[in-house]
């Protein structure tokens, strides 16, 4: 999709079915369950999107998934389906392939956003992305290099460790553009570090989230947080700031697990806060799967 002298696209990584328990956190069934409904084993949906923008010449990813590290034992913890293929398949449906990024951005260090950024070779575990340099915020870097024992089964050093001794992986300090049209800017509470990626072309503005509102339901649902949120509190900050931004702007947002309502933009009317998906987004979002429930 091309906005002026942006193009976008989205692809996917596939989709994983998690426990109701994680995305939802203490919001109870009976309200969460009109939106989305789990299945016998409690599980609901979250899709794995990556976004692909082309901006300056340069060919950058958003995120990049679980990758293909996994066993298979942990993808049927994870509940892992690729339908249409993962994210090599996506970029080939473009044109693309691993060697035609130059950036990669990390929203943050969670494994299912950034699996993807190495391969495992005979060699060890080497950049899926060999020309690529990749962008994370220091204190996600810090954060995910010591983690605790909520964080260690998500933070895996395979993931960004041999990225950054390599110097490979340039570490942020706050706001920083990487063109013309793409910053990184910090989006704290999810992880202490997390940083969005706001996209600008002419008056059109959008913002990937990442799991500021994993779902478009947490960003029309200010107090709905997910278990997985390392700073509850700071989200919900966090998440009031940019709703604000988001209606006086018009932004198009990225909701990076949500599989029924990808691209959304915030509306207010009499008090309360609705998204709604821009009717022009589905140019961006008609080749994203369906999930399909995976068999017990």
């Amino acid at each position: 999709m091309r906005i002026g002298d942006l193009e976008i696209d989205m692809i996917s990584d596939g989709v994983v079915w998690v426990d109701a328990g994680g995305p939802f956190g203490l919001v109870p069934r009976a309200l969460y369950s009109k939106t989305f409904s789990p299945d016998p084993s409690n599980r609901v949906p979250m899709s794995l999107h990556v976004v692909v923008v082309r901006s300056d010449g340069k060919t950058i990813l958003i995120d990049n998934g679980l990758g293909t590290k996994l066993s298979p034992a942990d993808q049927e913890r994870w509940g892992l389906v690729r339908p249409p293929g993962g994210l090599e398949a996506g970029l080939a449906r473009l044109g693309l392939g691993v060697d035609d990024v130059d950036e990669v951005i990390n929203t943050h260090l969670h494994a299912d956003h950034c699996g993807g950024n190495t391969i495992s070779t005979p060699s060890g575990i080497e950049p899926r992305f060999p020309r690529a340099t990749y962008w994370v915020q220091r204190i996600e870097w810090a954060e995910a290099s010591h983690p605790d024992a909520r964080t260690r089964s998500t933070y895996f050093a395979e993931n960004f460790a041999p990225l950054v001794r390599t110097g490979r992986m340039r570490l942020l300090h706050g706001e920083t553009a990487l063109t013309s049209h793409v910053s990184c800017i910090p989006l704290p509470g999810h992880t202490r570090g997390q940083q969005g990626v706001r996209l600008v072309s002419g008056e059109w503005v959008g913002l990937c989230v990442a799991d500021l509102a994993s779902y478009a339901i947490h960003f029309s649902q200010t107090a709905w947080l997910t278990a997985y949120d390392v700073l509850p509190l700071e989200n919900l900050a966090t998440k009031r700031l940019t709703q604000a931004w988001a209606i006086r702007t018009g932004a198009w947002i990225v909701f990076p697990h949500d599989p029924f309502l990808p691209v959304g933009q915030a509306r207010e009317s009499n008090g309360r806060l609705r998204v709604e998906a821009p009717a022009a987004a589905a140019e961006l979002t008609d080749g994203l799967p369906t999930p399909t429930p995976i068999r017990e």
